[in-house]
């Protein structure tokens, strides 16, 4: 019947559906060899023809057999996965995934640095670069490389700013030099062209031919010398130098009073003050140069008086008069040379210009003559008087400084002793001041190695190391004890030790102060200043915290209505702090000064009395609420008793309180 009708998928109608196989492992056929598997045939596999392999056939396989032909049919060529320019596949991920798979285990990851060289280029391409390096790179090299890179950033932007906090002081080192360079610069060109503007004036001097003195001359030139050997002469010339000043210069003595050497170098008139802004000329100007003065006086006109008029005409007398205008200390003022500092367009108008200093103050002025003579010799003048005052000032500094040195050094190292002056003026004295010398562990010391000790002393006090400032104090103490024979030195050191010993005992006063409710550390600060010597400012300093700590504890107690609460309250905090104050106070001193505080327990003791007569005075004496609030006074009263004080007695109110 089938070879009749062919081959038709509806030819038979059957009950039972199609068994399909299951579908078989890729594995499978790979690890078989290529010459077991069976040909294959236009894409279909042929029967093997081994007998032994032949099973029988189902009903239903050959259309099972027909449909599994029709799913494996190739349509179309599978695409080329070798390409170059394909991504690779993830063999590691498929190895784990199948390890029955027979893939090529991957070589060794190719590391990828980061090449700080090519990150300095300017002319980097960053996408061009990434592409180039990272073309092969994995994931995990990626995030190394980008880890690597933010590292690189991190440690570029530490760099840059610990150079910025490098530099930066001598980068404003540099500045203030530069600009301390660029003043001097300025000073020394202006000296430069002084220096060429006086040695053009000697030459031009030295040019001119000088016709020999006559016998006349020359007498009269020795007789002139010989006058003014005498510095009384020169004296009674500069006085009437100095009168003559006072009578042609209005105003000039109240400037120029008259003392012993003062007399007038040069004097010259034909100057015209400018106005710094315009350069025009403001008014007629007369420039007088002193020994230690510069004065210039201006032009005014003189006012006619009627009274002085004969026959209707006024009397012939100058129509102008001089008025002193300023006058400043040589000392004070510093003269420039216009004409070295303007540039060539401006240097021949201001070749006889000259500038004025003084502080934030300048005045110009200049020459009414074309000449420049004037100009240069009133400069070289300023300079030859500028520089015999400063001779004069340095000479005297150091002989003052001389004498003083070793007061002033002392004076300025402790104000204390400034008051001291008999030893500062023995110190001082070169007669009765032989070199001072101190024995210090067998070997010579001068006053200089206490001066050492001192700032030591100094150091330990400022940063309170309290220990070692203790020690030292008795170090140099034991040590002025010792200079039985150098009474100076010995004042000398306790004068310098007396100032930093009660420094010292201000800062423990203050430590103790804050830590008094501490038995070690209130021990400690006493220890201290029995050490130094302030035994009686560390007994009041502690008493007096204590009291204090007693007065506050005591107001925090607030009545609320309830009488015997209140008292309870008050009687514990009261005979708590003194049981206290006692217990340490014998810890930290002598049982010979037991004696202040005991008075100072009796003292707090009559406080608390006090207030106990001012709280049951509304209370019946006898009455159950007195009797127990009395007792219960009493009662913290005991507390003392540990401290070797009884005080249960004096715990009471008198009679005319009650």
């Amino acid at each position: 019947m089938e070879d009749k009708k062919g081959f038709s998928l509806r030819q038979k109608k059957s009950s039972r559906r199609p068994a399909i196989s299951g579908p078989r492992q890729l594995s499978s056929q790979s690890t078989t060899s290529t010459s077991q598997a069976p040909p294959r045939v236009n894409g279909l596999d042929e029967k093997p023809t081994n007998a032994n392999t032949e099973r029988p056939s189902r009903p239903g396989e050959k259309t099972a057999d027909l449909i599994k032909r029709r799913y494996s049919t190739r349509f179309a060529q599978l695409p080329d996965f070798n390409q170059a320019d394909a991504p690779p596949l993830p063999n590691g991920r498929l190895q784990a995934e199948n390890p029955k798979l027979n893939l090529p285990v991957p070589g060794p990851a190719i590391s990828v640095n980061v090449d700080v060289a090519a990150l300095k280029d300017p002319h980097l391409d960053p996408e061009k670069y990434a592409t180039t390096v990272l073309a092969e790179a994995s994931d995990q090299q990626l995030r190394e490389y980008q880890t690597n890179l933010r590292k690189l950033k991190n440690r570029a932007s530490t760099d840059l700013q610990q150079n910025v906090f490098q530099n930066r002081t001598q980068f404003i080192k540099i500045s203030k030099d530069a600009e301390k360079l660029n003043n001097e610069m300025r000073s020394l060109r202006c000296q430069l062209a002084e220096v060429s503007t006086s040695v053009s004036n000697l030459m031009s001097k030295a040019n001119i031919t000088e016709s020999r003195p006559t016998p006349d001359d020359m007498a009269t030139r020795s007789r002139k010398q010989a006058n003014r050997s005498s510095r009384a002469d020169l004296e009674t010339l500069w006085n009437t130098q100095l009168h003559g000043l006072w009578k042609q210069v209005e105003g000039s003595q109240k400037y120029l009073p008259a003392i012993p050497g003062r007399h007038i170098i040069s004097e010259q008139s034909r100057w015209l003050e400018l106005d710094a802004a315009t350069w025009r000329v403001k008014k007629r100007a007369h420039i007088i140069l002193l020994n230690d003065h510069l004065m210039v006086a201006t032009e005014l006109k003189r006012r006619v008086d009627p009274s002085t008029m004969t026959d209707g005409e006024p009397e012939k007398k100058p129509s102008t008069k001089l008025v002193a205008e300023r006058c400043w200390p040589l000392q004070d003022i510093d003269i420039l040379d216009l004409a070295s500092m303007a540039n060539m367009r401006e240097k021949h108008e201001m070749a006889n210009a000259i500038n004025i200093r003084c502080g934030h103050e300048s005045f110009t002025y200049r020459s009414d003559r074309s000449s420049i003579s004037d100009k240069a010799k009133l400069l070289s003048d300023f300079r030859t008087a500028s520089e015999e005052i400063r001779r004069t000032l340095r000479a005297n500094t150091e002989t003052s400084a001389k004498g003083k040195e070793p007061m002033n050094y002392y004076a300025a190292r402790d104000p204390a002793l400034a008051q001291k002056t008999d030893l500062l003026r023995s110190l001082s004295s070169r007669k009765n001041r032989p070199e001072i010398l101190i024995d210090v562990d067998g070997k010579q010391r001068n006053l200089r190695w206490v001066e050492g000790q001192i700032d030591e002393l100094d150091i330990e006090i400022a940063l309170q190391h309290f220990e070692d400032a203790v020690r030292h104090v008795e170090k140099l103490r034991k040590l002025a004890q010792g200079l039985k024979g150098n009474a100076m030195a010995q004042e000398l050191i306790d004068a310098k030790i007396g100032g930093r010993a009660n420094k010292l005992a201000d800062l423990v006063v203050q430590r103790l102060v804050d830590t008094h409710s501490f038995s070690t550390a209130t021990q400690t600060n006493i220890a201290w200043l029995v050490r130094l010597g302030f035994d009686d400012r560390a007994r009041e300093s502690f008493l007096q915290a204590r009291s204090e700590a007693i007065t506050k504890r005591a107001r925090q107690c607030i009545f609320e209505g309830d009488l015997r609460d209140y008292i309870f309250q008050v009687s514990f905090v009261y005979f708590t702090l003194m049981k206290n104050t006692v217990s340490i106070f014998q810890q930290c001193f002598p049982p010979l000064v037991m004696s202040a505080c005991v008075k100072w327990a009796k003292e707090h003791l009559d406080g608390f009395n006090v207030i106990l007569s001012r709280q049951l005075s509304s209370v019946q004496r006898g009455s159950p609420t007195w009797n127990e609030c009395m007792d219960q006074a009493k009662e913290h009263a005991m507390m003392v008793n540990e401290v070797g004080l009884d005080f249960k007695e004096l715990v009471r109110v008198p009679e005319e309180d009650s």
